[in-house]
């Protein structure tokens, strides 16, 4: 038997990680500010999800706009829709482009680029390493 101990190798090793690398909730989900002025429904911090979620604008607009059958567009660092939308039900849609183009779905961290192979879009995961094929919007 060798001169190691199995246990302090393995101590070590933990001990040698980033700390947060154990925090399961470091990725918080910003919550929208949106305001209703006439028929149309603004989010006001449109530019910080789109920060948040380093994705690109347009992509996060274009997923929008289909999920809520509405036109729209940005201005400034805000996001413009044609109609009433209420605080949850917009909430809800960016929930779920976050759980389909943001959180990886084996560690569910947020650190992940979506890349083109081909004709396939992929969700990687910097953190886990993970590649998972996602539906072009």
């Amino acid at each position: 038997m060798s001169g190691y101990d199995y246990e302090k190798l393995l101590d070590d090793a933990r001990d040698s990680l980033p700390t947060d690398l154990f925090e399961g909730a470091r990725f918080e989900m910003p919550k929208i500010k949106t305001i209703i002025v006439g028929n149309k429904t603004l989010i006001k911090n449109f530019r910080e999800l789109v920060n948040t979620f380093r994705r690109d604008e347009n992509h996060l607009l274009k997923f929008l706009l289909g999920e809520m059958a509405t036109s729209g567009n940005i201005e400034g660092s805000q996001a413009v829709f044609q109609g009433k939308f209420s605080f949850n039900f917009i909430q809800d849609k960016v929930q779920k482009y976050a759980d389909a183009f943001v959180l990886c779905p084996e560690c569910k961290k947020p650190d992940t680029t979506i890349i083109k192979e081909g004709r396939i879009y992929f969700l990687r995961c910097e953190a886990c390493g993970a590649k998972h094929p996602i539906k072009n919007t």
